[in-house]
């Protein structure tokens, strides 16, 4: 028997993940500096990490309801009330899941069809096309462009859909350009989203690492609350991404649909996690600052870097990515990436492998030190030279 020929046809259509490829390269290799990963180098503050050690003390050790913990589902609520004075109901309308990965897998296998198509603006996190074909859909890019910092437009989107448009998978602030959308970015949005009756996956897991004001939430634009399916999570902001604990909101059929799913697949998050989360949610606010101030310092540094380097790139709002052009070493995306790290071993991710919008670019994470920032810029400098 050939296993290849008895393996599914819409897992052999989707690539590895390009991200990974990178790093792998990067875990042979010594003295490698890497802005490939989008990972915090901080540990978790010590508060939620104590949290869980006390959960486990008191014997916090068995499955929780399948939808969470009555007590995280209700301090989520209370954080979307508080921030952007949107209600939601802890018992109906709020999904705890295992990272916003799995939040985004079920989103799209809850209301994908066969054959639905979804569209998703480019670039983007490599699973937002890989999950919708999983999920029997057709992924539908829209390439956002570099003169409008990558924001995405309702005449851009207007090219794309047909009869069998369902719904719209966005990610802002984004990965892998850091761009982020304006309130009136996101209204126009919300208006096109109505006028052609269109589901909305908004994945929001980086709307607390926003430089520029407060994170302007999909769900609190007008008449997008039940529209929406809103994703977020603790990895980024919290510095738990080995905790593994995302959520969704959205209105109780949403919601209902995606548990449905989850009961079967996932059961519950883990109980250690979801302790984890409530004291992040009520205490971990002071912490979540320090660490976005410290971001903003690497994002100005490696900012004017580039640039002075001659890899000419705006200036990310949002997350902790840089997108450069690098189209003037006269190298694709994928030479420059692999050549770097095995010339000056500088880890870093080629455009394209957030889609084809992203060629000619490549990804640099500054969720690394000031220290090992400067010192990549360096070996860059050396590899331009």
């Amino acid at each position: 028997m050939t296993w290849s020929d008895k393996l599914s046809t819409s897992v052999k259509s989707i690539a590895p993940s390009g991200i990974r490829k990178f790093f792998d390269i990067a875990a042979q290799m010594d003295d490698v500096i890497s802005l490939g990963v989008g990972e915090p180098d901080f540990i978790t503050p010590w508060s939620i990490r104590e949290s869980c050690v006390y959960g486990l003390e008191r014997g916090y050790t068995s499955y929780t309801a399948n939808r969470g913990m009555p007590e995280l589902r209700k301090e989520i609520a209370k954080h979307y009330k508080r921030l952007y004075n949107l209600e939601y109901n802890s018992d109906t309308d709020v999904l705890v899941t295992v990272g916003v990965s799995e939040a985004l897998d079920i989103a799209l296998r809850a209301i994908i069809e066969p054959g639905d198509e979804v569209l998703i603006p480019e670039p983007c996190y490599v699973s937002y096309q890989a999950c919708t074909v999983l999920a029997g859909g057709v992924p539908v890019s829209v390439p956002a462009k570099l003169e409008n910092e990558f924001r995405i437009t309702p005449e851009e989107l207007e090219i794309y859909i047909t009869p069998k448009t369902k719904a719209m998978l966005i990610g802002y602030p984004n990965n892998p350009t850091g761009a982020i959308m304006t309130r009136r970015d996101l209204q126009r949005i919300a208006e096109f989203a109505e006028k052609h009756d269109l589901i909305v996956i908004s994945d929001e897991i980086y709307g607390d690492l926003t430089y520029s004001g407060l994170h302007e939430c999909f769900a609190a634009m007008p008449n997008m609350r039940d529209r929406t399916i809103l994703l977020n999570g603790f990895s980024k902001a919290y510095a738990m991404t080995g905790w593994r604990i995302g959520y969704a909101l959205g209105n109780e059929d949403f919601i209902a649909a995606m548990t449905k799913i989850h009961q079967y697949t996932m059961l519950c998050a883990p109980v250690t996690a979801q302790v984890a989360a409530i004291e992040a949610l009520k205490h971990g606010e002071k912490y979540m600052k320090k660490m976005v101030a410290e971001y903003d310092r690497r994002r100005n540094l490696i900012y004017d870097g580039l640039n002075k380097l001659g890899l000419k790139c705006f200036e990310p709002k949002g997350a902790f990515y840089i997108f450069p052009d690098i189209t003037s070493t006269g190298m694709t995306a994928e030479d420059f990436a692999e050549k770097l790290i095995r010339q000056e071993r500088v880890a870093l991710v080629p455009g394209t492998a957030f889609g084809k919008s992203g060629t000619g670019h490549v990804r640099c994470s500054y969720a690394t030190s000031i220290e090992k920032i400067s010192a990549a810029l360096k070996r860059i400098e050396k590899f331009l030279g």
